[in-house]
């Protein structure tokens, strides 16, 4: 079996590609901010007017009384946790009902509501699928009946 000669392709000849030197960049230079501290002696400090200053002699006094009790809220029940000994706020009997009963009826109605749409979508479909086809298919006539016959003006 002879194939015969390769087929003869058209040959372009391209001009040979301009040198072009490497660019050469200068590395950036950045001015960096610089700045005099401001030195002020704690002498001159002084309060704005009308704000009572806190004395300056000796020690700051201690603002914080160490052995001071936290009030405690009335509604508010305190458990003791053995291992740390530490009280740990725990809410009334009232406020606990009340919180628990909200959180369980808003669950509830959450998951009522997206059943019955889940029902409601399953069983409406199927009827929505049948009217859109049945206006579609009087659209469909109605324009096609109108466009065969002769103009109105």
């Amino acid at each position: 079996m002879d194939l015969g000669e390769p087929p003869a392709f058209p040959s372009l000849v391209l001009p040979k590609a301009p040198v072009i030197s490497a660019p050469t960049l200068s590395l950036p230079k950045a001015d960096i901010p610089s700045y005099k501290p401001l030195v002020v002696p704690p002498s001159a400090l002084k309060p704005p007017p009308g704000i009572k200053g806190k004395p300056v002699e000796g020690k700051q006094p201690n603002t914080q009384q160490p052995n001071t009790p936290t009030p405690k809220a009335p509604e508010v029940d305190y458990v003791t946790v053995p291992i740390i000994d530490k009280e740990v706020p725990l809410p009334s009997q009232e406020i606990l009902v009340t919180a628990v009963s909200t959180a369980t009826v808003s669950v509830a109605a959450t998951l009522t509501a997206t059943a019955v749409f889940k029902h409601l979508v399953n069983l409406l479909k199927p009827i929505l699928k049948t009217a859109w086809t049945k206006i579609t298919k009087k659209k469909d006539s109605s324009s096609s009946s109108s466009s065969s016959g002769p103009p109105d003006s």
